[in-house]
């Protein structure tokens, strides 16, 4: 459909198809037509056209989105036409402030993007694209609506400002926000923090939407600009760790002003919990405060400001169920402070001893008090939510081990009153399910507590007397173990089960192991009066207490304990995926010390598991349709588990191995005969999904070459067939090939050298040529899939291609396979899975393969290992492939996982060498390997051809080196000495191109800095001279940074032109 033939109807049409369609094909066709529109040059009057005359706020959201694309191209419009845009989008919006939210905000973006690229441009002698805040005051005297608008355009500003765009040059962005903060952010905060104290100082109307939209915008607004990156660190915001907040100098004054503290806390107070949560998360990062801006008498009342206001907050008990992320950071910020106590040297004392107790105990009752409340009011139970209660667990820990002797108390009191409740509960005939779910809550928060302070003391100094209190509160809940597991399977708990879990996990952390003999102080029983070495009848405090109620002596009498719980949870709670995983999960982590699996496998529990891991006993291991196939994966850390334990004792024990595998024996005979008949096709498949599953978990546990071949010999040549069938009939579900396939993947793995099998033996070719057929299989048939949505594509096709590839790096990089025999023998199973490596590898755009983390950690070290050892098949590749493979180094050298860019900048050093030791050899006559001279002049006949390929990697380093932040500058350095040595011409012209960019009296001082990199390297690329050329490149990196650092205009000019 020409664009030129669209009415304002068929674009909203178009529009709405993108936007909301749901017919796939509409979609990608609409996608098409409106793509025409961006590059288009009436752009902007089609914009303007939907912007004033669009019925549908989709029409006035495409009409931002090309607006935001045509301001941030890397050739921008005209100064007055980014003027007027600016302009224009302005007076839209403020004659229009009922749009849809999300049209606002993407007006308001581009009004942000405009300013930030714009922020240095002078027009008539001042900078043009700085009265956006004048512009927005006029916002703040009109209408609530107009208010909201003025602050979200100040909100989204700060944000643009801060964030990096890694097409740009990052010293360019850390110029312009380095200005930003100097000229403006401490004005927009002080105007963020009246308009608060304005909201504070009338009457809240909580009901009224735009009333707390506002509140809510400005909150942001603050939030953004306590979170700016002053300093430029780019702070890792995945991290958990909370970073320093470099406030700056000037803005002491506020932050030293008692009334700033007290406005956000009498904000949390007064705001619902939307809202209350931004208050606190503003207080957090004035929490985080450097401590070089105060005095030390200024910081001492910040932080009692600070603590006051915290407790005030703890001592609010309507605040459990509200906002579970403020409590982390209260949590973090106690746990901080109760973890420097040793480190402390103030004789004034720090009364932590007196608030810690008082902070868990607020965590104790209130999680107590919660739990009513849930249940009557059916409320979302926080214990729902695992992981930000094991979050918010692990950073109490620390706190609760402080003036340990209160906590424990308090826990004995509430454990033993509500243990009681409970009893009661079970013995009366007319109790009522809320009360016992209510029951039920607390003992599972009491279990998730009482596990938490044993826990922590790992993390904080503890005495004998703390051991034996970890010993009173450990005894209730072994207790309460086998009270809940005498009712299975009448009465059972999810909750309690999972908080009995995390507690044994705790238990074992600290009290089982490895971790007794290193953390543990020792006495001697009273009745002891025999004459055995003390190393013998020593044992641990916690147990004396535990011995007398429980019987339970020593960690051997633990294990047994924990793998009776074990056992008993694989047999009753098969249907229940949370409770199998987190057993399966406490059961490997058992599995994992030496000495910890000498004492298991004398256990009889652990001997019943070995000789009888089917479905019969434990119901998890069926494969009926009430199992999800997802709940399968667990299957995978069972065998893991299990395999360890068998390793122990097996030795060379062939029969030992071959008992063990009879269940999937069994298995694996009864797919093979429903395969030859053709029936129950979907029993097969769930059949096979299990084993496969595992299979892998066996594999991975085999890490001798004895244990390994065992496996092998047991698989082939009876049973890899059958898994290759399947994935040559089920290729398009991703449930059934994911699990082969990764199972292939583990099996090509040589770790700890277990698959370098004895000289006379052919198993390693073997192996390789069943994996060749099954990844030639798969790649094939995943080809006939056709074209995929974007939501299909990676779970259809790019997860089994990036396993395909990690199997295949780990075949070519695993030293067990001479792949020069597949050649000399005529064996084509090598250039079979090479060229399916090729075919997928076309199949998948440049965008997919960095979009999906997975496939490029796959592809690029799969690509290193070709690189290395096989450069004859990358020159024997057609120039599209081999276009296509130097594109995909190219943009990975851009990507910001230096683990991929490491990998692209070592795979382009082999291919520069090769490249390089051809032009080298080239005048003189060869004897022999012409057939390497042949592959030789391939690769530089293409070269020759596309000389622009090298040169633009050359680029892309030096722009790496000299402007961007190179944390692997030493893979950067290796190929960059070969692309200068292969490409001198190009190197002198960026050289000359970057030194007169910049002023004359900078244009000697670079010259330098050139001369000094290439000092005393030579004309080869051996390794003496490439440490050289490191060594300069690390003090040419160095210079230049110091020399391009200023105010000057001509470094954006010379930074722009090497992007």
């Amino acid at each position: 459909m020409a664009l030129q033939f669209q009415n304002l109807a068929e674009l909203e049409a178009l529009c709405t198809h993108l936007y909301v369609g749901t017919d796939l094909t509409e979609r990608i066709e609409a996608e098409k037509a409106l793509l025409e529109l961006i590059d288009s040059p009436e752009c902007l009057s089609k914009c303007q056209l939907l912007l004033e005359q669009g019925t549908t706020s989709y029409a006035q959201l495409l009409a931002a989105t090309c607006l935001s694309k045509l301001v941030t191209r890397i050739n921008p419009l005209p100064v007055e036409q980014r003027i007027d845009i600016r302009n224009y989008i302005l007076n839209y919006v403020a004659s229009q402030p009922k749009l849809a939210p999300f049209v606002i905000q993407a007006l308001i973006q581009v009004i942000a993007k405009i300013t930030k690229l714009g922020w240095f441009e002078v027009q008539k002698d001042e900078f043009v694209f700085r009265h956006i805040i004048a512009d927005v005051k006029r916002f703040l005297q009109g209408t609530v609506e107009h208010c909201i608008i003025g602050v979200i355009i100040l909100s989204e500003l700060t944000q643009e400002m801060n964030l990096v765009d890694y097409s740009r040059p990052s010293a360019k962005h850390r110029k312009v926000a380095t200005s930003f903060r100097d000229t403006s952010l401490k004005d927009i905060l002080v105007l963020a923090c009246s308009l608060l104290k304005q909201v504070l100082a009338k009457p809240l109307n909580l009901q009224d939407q735009d009333q707390q939209n506002l509140v809510m915008q400005v909150l942001k607004l603050v939030l953004n600009c306590l979170s700016f990156d002053f300093i430029g660190s780019s702070a890792d915001e995945s991290a958990d760790d909370l970073c320093t907040v470099q406030i700056p100098t000037t803005w002491r004054t506020i932050i030293l002003e008692p009334e700033t503290l007290d406005l956000f806390f009498n904000l949390y107070h007064s705001l619902p919990p939307l809202l209350s949560q931004l208050a606190l998360s503003c207080l957090v990062q004035f929490a985080s405060t450097r401590r070089s801006l105060f005095s030390s008498p200024e910081r001492a009342r910040y932080l009692g400001n600070l603590i006051r206001g915290v407790k005030g907050i703890l001592e609010n008990p309507q605040h459990w169920e509200f906002a579970p992320n403020s409590v982390h950071y209260l949590l973090t910020l106690w746990q901080r402070m109760v973890a420097s106590v040793p480190f402390v040297k103030s004789t004034e004392p720090h009364l932590l001893d007196t608030y810690a107790p008082e902070i868990t105990k607020a965590f104790i009752t209130s999680r107590l008090e919660s739990v009513a409340i849930v249940v009557r009011d059916n409320l979302d139970d926080p214990l729902d939510d695992t992981a930000t209660v094991f979050q918010q667990l692990e950073q109490l820990c620390t706190v609760s081990r402080c003036e340990y002797e209160k906590t424990c108390t308090l826990l004995v009191q509430l454990f033993d009153q509500n243990a009681q409740n409970y009893q009661k509960l079970l013995h009366s005939a007319s109790g009522l399910a809320v009360d016992m779910a209510i029951q039920e809550g607390r003992l599972a928060w009491l279990i998730y507590l009482v596990g938490t302070v044993v826990g922590g003391r790992l993390t904080y100094t503890s005495t004998d007397e703390h051991d034996a209190m970890d010993g009173e509160l450990s005894c209730r809940v072994f207790q309460l173990i086998s009270l809940m597991d005498t009712r299975l399977p009448r009465r059972a708990n999810e909750k309690i089960e999972l908080a009995i879990l995390w507690f044994l996990d705790q238990f074992r952390k600290t009290y089982v192991g490895d971790q007794l003999q290193r953390t543990s102080k020792v006495v001697r029983p009273k009745n002891d009066v025999s004459r055995v070495p003390e190393k013998a009848w020593k044992i641990v405090k916690v147990y004396a207490r535990m011995s007398e109620v429980l019987g339970i002596t020593d960690d051997n009498h633990v294990l047994e304990t924990f793998v009776t719980k074990i056992v008993t949870n694989l047999k009753y709670w098969g249907r229940c995926e949370p409770v199998i995983s987190r057993t399966l999960q406490f059961l490997n982590d058992l599995s994992v010390g030496y000495i910890l699996l000498k004492k298991l496998v004398k256990i009889d529990a652990v001997k019943f598991m070995l000789k009888n891991h089917t479905s019969e006993h434990f119901p998890f291991l069926g494969i009926g349709d009430t199992y999800s196939l997802s709940d399968f994966r667990c299957r995978t850390t069972f065998y893991t588990a299990l395999t360890r334990l068998l390793m122990v004792d097996l030795g060379e024990d062939e029969d030992e191995f071959e008992n063990f595998m009879l269940p999937l024996t069994v298995s694996f005979e009864t797919v093979l005969q429903i395969f030859n008949n053709n029936f129950k096709q979907e029993e097969v498949k769930r059949m096979l999904i299990g084993l496969a599953r595992d299979l892998r978990g066996i594999a991975f546990a085999l890490n001798t070459k004895t244990s390994y071949t065992m496996l092998f010999d047991w698989m082939y040549p009876a049973y890899l067939p059958v898994l290759q069938r399947a994935i040559e009939r089920w290729y398009g579900e991703p449930a059934c090939t994911t699990p082969i396939l990764k199972l292939l993947a583990e099996l090509m793995q040589n770790r700890s050298q277990r698959l370098n099998f004895d000289v006379s033996s052919p198993n390693g070719i073997l192996l390789f040529r069943e994996a060749s057929k099954m990844i030639c299989t798969y790649g094939n048939q995943i080809l006939s899939l056709g074209s995929l949505s974007k939501d299909q594509i990676y779970p259809m096709k790019l997860k089994g291609i990036s396993i395909c590839y990690s199997a295949l790096k780990s075949a070519l990089c695993g030293n067990y396979v001479s792949f020069g025999v597949f050649k000399l023998y005529g064996d084509n199973h090598f250039d079979n899975v090479l060229q399916a490596f090729v075919k997928m590898l076309l199949s998948v755009s440049h965008s997919d393969l960095l979009q999906y983390r997975k496939l490029s950690q796959s592809y690029y070290p799969l690509l290193e290992c070709l690189t290395q050892d096989h450069m004859s098949f990358i020159t024997n590749l057609e120039p599209p492939v081999l276009l296509y493979v130097l594109t995909s180094l190219s943009e990975g050298l851009t990507t910001l996982d230096t683990v991929i860019s490491s990998s692209c900048c070592t795979s382009l050093d082999y291919m520069v060498t090769y490249l390089f030791k051809h032009i080298a050899k080239e005048g003189k006559k060869p004897l022999r390997c012409r057939e390497s001279v042949q592959a030789g002049q391939r690769l530089l006949h293409f070269m020759q051809q596309n000389p622009d390929v090298l040169q633009q990697m050359m680029s892309v380093l030096m722009n790496t080196i000299v402007f961007e932040d190179c944390r692997n500058q030493w893979s950067v350095s290796r190929p960059l000495l070969g692309l200068i040595l292969l490409n001198e011409k190009y190197f002198s012209e960026l050289r000359a191109s970057l030194i007169n960019s910049q002023p004359l009296p900078k244009q000697e001082v670079l010259a330098q800095c050139f001369r000094n990199l290439m000092e005393g390297v030579e004309q080869n690329l051996s390794v003496k001279n490439r440490d050289r050329f490191t060594q300069n490149l690390s003090i040419f990196r160095r210079d230049v940074a110091e020399a391009l650092r200023s105010d000057g205009h001509s470094e954006l000019c010379s930074l722009d032109m090497m992007s």
